[in-house]
């Protein structure tokens, strides 16, 4: 049977349009809400942690819906949108008292995962006030954390899914495409490192980008159930040097295209950035490589 058409990388057959309309029409009280949740146990359609795929089969139901394939019951109710809302993060006030020491003078650092803790307010006011590109709210799986020296915050650091597409990343990593669409999770981006410019410690940023290689696949881990083998980041070359990632071992991956993933055309529209890996495990190839047959 061929299949009609894909959602995500999910294929969406005959059968499986059938088997929706069915389950529509054997909960006529249920939600649209309700029914993608109903879907997503039926077909068990979740994420790597357990939970459901819901806010996805959503999507896919809607889609579905809008090309007549399949007929949804009517809204009930208008959800808000947080992504179209969203605020800048209200100011916070913390200990700026000048902080000039060595690695060895400022003792014993704390390193602490914040994403769902009364912290994370504290982390994305810190990003907004203090990095130069400002707080963006991450989409996907990612972590927050944030650094404390005697109790006082003097660093933060965002860690989010790894983009899909990165030609100079494929080429180092070597994966088929095939492999990069089943092991694409199990890299890690770090989207924003801030030292806080009160803060003045020689050789900090790259210990602590030492730190987090250590430990940063146990995070993700506990929080998305699934390991992290691979970092990345970006690397604006008219602002920076990457002197602490370079200092922290991460090699250059080469440059980015400088076009963004829905350019209409292939001229640059964007600056360009280096780009650099870290690999968590020796044999990172061979793992990222590998594709579960389909069953």
């Amino acid at each position: 049977m061929q299949p009609l058409l894909s959602y995500r990388h999910r294929v969406i057959t005959d059968d499986d349009l059938v088997f929706i309309r069915q389950l529509i029409a054997a909960n006529p009280q249920s939600s649209r809400r309700n029914l993608s949740e109903k879907l997503c146990l039926a077909w068990n359609w979740v994420q790597a942690n357990g939970a459901l795929r819901a806010m996805v089969c959503r999507g896919l139901m809607l889609m579905l819906h809008r090309r007549g394939l399949i007929e949804l019951p009517p809204v009930r109710q208008v959800m808000r949108n947080p992504m179209v809302e969203r605020r800048a993060p209200e100011a916070v006030s913390v200990d700026q008292t000048p902080l000039r020491s060595t690695l060895a003078e400022l003792g014993a650092l704390e390193i602490r995962q914040v994403r769902r803790t009364p912290d994370e307010a504290v982390f994305n006011a810190l990003m907004q006030q203090h990095h130069y590109l400002g707080y963006t709210r991450p989409v996907g799986e990612h972590l927050k954390v944030m650094v404390y020296a005697a109790g006082r915050p003097i660093a933060a650091m965002a860690w989010s899914s790894a983009p899909r597409h990165l030609g100079c990343r494929d080429r180092y990593i070597g994966w088929t495409a095939q492999a990069r669409l089943a092991n694409i999770a199990l890299l890690a981006y770090n989207t924003r490192f801030l030292i806080l410019p009160w803060v003045t410690v020689p050789h900090l940023a790259s210990h602590l980008l030492g730190r987090m290689a250590r430990r940063l696949s146990a995070d993700w881990q506990a929080l998305y159930a699934h390991p992290i083998h691979f970092l990345e980041t970006f690397i604006d070359p008219e602002r920076f040097r990457g002197t602490c990632y370079r200092a922290a071992n991460w090699t250059v991956l080469g440059i980015t295209t400088g076009r963004g993933k829905d350019a209409p055309t292939r001229q640059v529209n964007r600056s360009i950035k280096q780009v650099l890996g870290y690999a968590l495990v020796k044999d990172f190839r061979q793992r990222l490589s590998e594709v579960t047959p389909a069953r």
